[in-house]
């Protein structure tokens, strides 16, 4: 990939290069570490600020930044450069009230860089982009093949063009089969950004090609704990990490691999949380982790795991109610359908509970009020309108809001009951519940039916779930167990046949193949029936995985180092061998918002003891401004040992420094009694929830660290659960 710029230095060339492909894997982070390289190798290239501005283009203000200081250098500069300059300045200094239009002109812009210059690859690939995203901002892509036949212009040029990765973002929803060709090119082509390998799991995962997928996503997943491991970043920094993970969760299910899709479930719920990156509900790896551990314990029902997990840091109680609500709902129906109803019963109760409270509340905004006054004597008469009640702006919101936090509770006690329903042989009953519910297995739903007596329609129902969900074990697994119990053995047996094809890793054990067993004796099949599919031949040429990178995140070593404090003394980081602690690096005595945060800190350093967990803060400042910081506060009240960092090693060791801009960060670490960063914040604010992160640091010294690069399987048990 060339983007020629005007630089006098081949090595900040490299990286404008280098740069440009990151931008286009969106890989905005490195994108832009990149370009400022290329600024520091030449403090004069224009093109440096402009690739700095094009990674964040999703950060107004930032981006304005770097293009000011871009046209301050355009001087000597080309054409072309000129006019990808003027491109993004209109770009961003467009009123962004009239997006469509705003979006609209930037491809208008691009285009004309094409006019001028023709054989500009990169103007070609970023045009391809533009054309496919302003259909997010009002405008109508017109014609798919006309977008692709740009981007195949600059494939047939680089075949491993990263533009591979907008051709599956352009096909992905429309007709996937026609982007196979760069989903067997895209990682490949790229192979050290991880979304890369991430992008053609979207391609097989919408044509029902799950082995493929898992494939890609877990080359994606390697390739960012490598890219984490080794740059010091955890995991949800990462902004596509927690996605490829949960997606790969689901498609191991979609296969019948239970085991390896629960102990990444488990896996997600252990990484390192984050207010900011990584909440416990919000999008990231722990809420990912809840959701797929109550889908796939529900899907291949491991009522005994989903049971004991409730007890556990992964899916106990929370504050959050709708949350709560699901946890209730999926415990209460795992006890019932295990056989333990009488244990179902206080939960049942606390979702009564949360009803009975909300029920009373909505009941008065729904009252009629006051019907307006009589019209006056000889006005027309009509027929009043049936009374409703008259709320106000503010009343129909607190309404709405109220029938939100109503619906999952009956939906929760809809489906209890269907359980209930089904448990006493009330099949009629069960069905009518269980429908009601909504978002119940339709190849439960069909079950029921058949038990009810509606054996063809219970048959339609479930070979109408398996068509629409081809290539998952699960729903095919049922149709087979459904159509043997129904009498129909020449299609249980062929389907039989279908589903060894698909489920060769799949895990045996689990009810719903267990439950196949007179098919499979019928048939005269091993115990371990499944078969061997024949690689594809049309994913590209694929390197081991484990070339990638490790297949788990683990904490890298914290740097050493020997530093002194006021006095003088020497003290290193092997006196906290074996011992927990939390390191604070601080901006020095100067540092209002540092001052802050060691003063959050210093009145929880008895607690921060008591679990076992020092605390140290390094300062910028040399052993004079130590002494000042100290002489700020009573004595007594400061438990924290100060050391200084005047020369910035440190800071620089554990990469609280902005390299750039030749500065000091903000940064606070948790370090196990292993020397192993097990959290972290780093950036222009100190970090200062000296609560939050004794919390996490408490839970993260109560999971195993497995070893560098080895497969953290979900050991406990067997997978094994109520018939």
């Amino acid at each position: 990939m060339k983007f020629p710029v005007s630089t006098s230095a081949p090595l900040a060339q490299a990286f404008i290069n280098q740069g440009i492909g990151q931008l286009h894997g969106f890989w905005y982070l490195e994108a832009e570490r990149s370009f400022r390289q290329a600024a520091t190798l030449d403090p004069q290239c224009a093109m440096a600020y402009w690739g700095m501005a094009l990674a964040n283009v999703n950060n107004d203000k930032r981006a304005k930044g770097f293009l000011e200081e871009s046209l301050k250098r355009k001087g000597g500069i080309s054409e072309r450069e000129s006019m990808y300059l003027e491109a993004l300045d209109a770009f961003l200094k467009a009123d962004r009230s009239k997006d469509k239009e705003r979006h609209e002109n930037y491809a208008r812009a691009l285009e004309k860089i094409l006019y001028k210059f023709p054989e500009d690859l990169e103007a070609k690939a970023f045009l391809g982009l533009q054309l496919w995203l302003n259909r997010g901002h009002g405008s109508t892509l017109v014609s798919h093949l006309a977008v692709d036949a740009l981007l195949k212009e600059v494939i047939a040029r680089e075949p491993l063009h990263p533009c591979h990765h907008y051709r599956i973002h352009l096909w992905d929803y429309e007709k996937a089969d026609l982007a196979l060709d760069s989903a067997a090119r895209c990682g490949q082509g790229s192979p050290g950004i991880a979304h890369m390998w991430h992008m053609p799991g979207h391609i097989y995962s919408r044509m029902q090609r799950y082995e493929d997928a898992v494939w890609q996503q877990e080359a994606s997943a390697r390739v960012d704990h490598a890219y984490m491991i080794r740059d010091r970043l955890l995991p949800d920094e990462i902004h596509n990490y927690a996605h490829n993970n949960e997606w790969l969760c689901r498609n191991l299910g979609f296969l019948g691999r239970a085991r390896d899709g629960l102990s990444l479930a488990r896996n997600l719920g252990e990484l390192p949380r984050h207010p900011r990156h990584n909440p416990t509900l919000g999008g990231k790896s722990a809420s990912f982790s809840r959701q797929r551990l109550f889908e796939l314990l529900n899907n291949f029902e491991l009522w005994d795991q989903l049971i004991a997990l409730c007890d556990t840091p992964f899916l106990e109680a929370t504050d959050d109610e709708g949350e709560q609500v699901k946890r209730l709902r999926h415990l209460a129906c795992a006890q019932i359908r295990r056989g333990t109803q009488e244990q179902a019963a206080p939960l049942v109760a606390q979702l009564q509970e949360r009803r009975n409270r909300i029920q009373p509340q909505l009941a008065i905004l729904e009252i009629p009020k006051a019907s307006p006054a009589k019209p006056p004597a000889g006005a027309e008469e009509r027929p009043a309108p049936p009374e409703q009640p008259q709320l106000s702006d503010e009343e129909q919101g607190r309404k709405r809001q109220l029938e939100g936090r109503l619906r999952p509770l009956e939906l929760a006690l809809a489906e209890i009951r269907g359980h209930q329903a089904m448990a006493r042989g009330d099949f009629k009953d069960a069905h009518d519940k269980l429908q009601q519910a909504g978002g119940v297995d339709p190849l439960l739903l069909a079950r029921v039916q058949l038990l009810l007596g509606e054996r063809d329609k219970a048959l339609q129902a479930a070979r109408s779930a398996v068509d629409s969900r081809k290539n998952e074990v699960l729903p095919l697994a049922g149709l087979v167990d459904l159509l043997w119990l129904a009498g129909e053995q020449k299609e249980a047996t062929d389907r039989m046949t279908q589903l060894r094809e698909i489920a060769g890793r799949a895990d045996l054990d689990v009810p719903a193949l267990q439950r196949l067993a007179p098919v499979v004796q019928s048939m005269g099949l091993p115990s371990d029936w499944r078969t061997t599919r024949a690689p594809a031949t049309d994913v590209g040429a694929r390197p081991d995985l484990s070339t990638l990178g490790p297949y788990r995140w683990t904490p890298s070593a914290a740097p050493e180092w020997t530093l002194k404090d006021s006095q003088g003394a020497d003290h290193s980081n092997g006196e906290w061998r074996g011992k927990p602690h939390v390191l604070i690096f601080y901006l020095g005595f100067g540092c209002l918002h540092c001052a802050q945060q060691l003063q959050a800190f210093a009145p929880l350093a008895k607690e921060y003891e008591q679990a076992g967990i020092g605390l140290v803060a390094i300062s910028t400042d040399d052993a004079e401004g130590l002494k000042k910081s100290l002489a700020s506060v009573k004595e007594g009240q400061f438990a924290i040992p100060l050391l200084t960092d005047a020369s910035l090693q440190v800071f620089k060791a554990f990469r609280v420094h902005d390299d750039f801009e030749n500065k000091p960060l903000h940064g606070t670490f948790f370090i196990d009694g292993n020397g192993l960063v097990r959290w972290q914040d780093i950036g222009h604010e100190p970090f200062q929830d000296a609560r939050f992160v004794l919390s996490e640091a408490k839970r993260l010294l109560a999971l195993p660290v497995a070893p560098t690069g080895s497969p953290q399987p979900n050991q406990s048990s067997p997978l094994v659960g109520a018939q």
